[in-house]
């Protein structure tokens, strides 16, 4: 194998030379990212919810919307070697929530401690809407008018009026 050296004033010569050499690049049509670059562009991993009655503060502001990520792994394994879950299997669901609630209201640091705080239809609501979009992908749910019977669907994350 043959070296070649270059010295600091030759290297500009060499690069000229070889782009002069290379050929010119041809003008395509964009091409479209691969699968799995589209698959992670449309991939939702955060969905926004509106709470039934809100999460009132400790200066009586109440907080009503929010932002749930989806769950990973270690979100749900994380809670089963937690003492307070060990000793009360029912506040696994708090410690889960808390860790995927990315914000609500302006309150952006989502604890236990908040969760705890909240009224029970709420959480119940979050635990519905954490299964949604954790199981199925989505925040949609089939209903049935009590008094038409009639079949619709509504949007759980309460994104337009009348829908929550």
């Amino acid at each position: 194998m043959r070296r070649r050296t270059v010295s600091g004033g030759g290297l500009d010569e060499v690069l000229d030379s070889l782009a002069a050499a290379a050929p010119a690049p041809r003008e395509e049509s964009p091409t479209p990212p691969p699968a799995r670059e589209r698959d992670r562009q449309d991939l939702r991993t955060e969905f926004e919810f509106e709470l039934p009655r809100g999460y009132v503060d400790d200066e009586g502001q109440v907080h009503r919307s929010g932002s749930m990520r989806l769950a990973t792994a270690r979100d749900e394994l994380r809670p089963q070697i937690d003492l307070r879950v060990k000793e009360n299997p029912a506040y696994l669901s708090v410690v889960l929530l808390s860790q995927v609630i990315t914000r609500l209201g302006t309150v952006t640091d989502v604890h236990a401690g908040v969760v705890e705080r909240m009224y029970a239809t709420d959480v119940a609501f979050l635990q519905d809407f954490y299964r949604r979009i954790n199981s199925e992908g989505h925040t949609h749910a089939a209903v049935t008018c009590p008094l038409c019977h009639g079949s619709f669907e509504v949007d759980l994350s309460g994104e337009r009026l009348g829908e929550s």
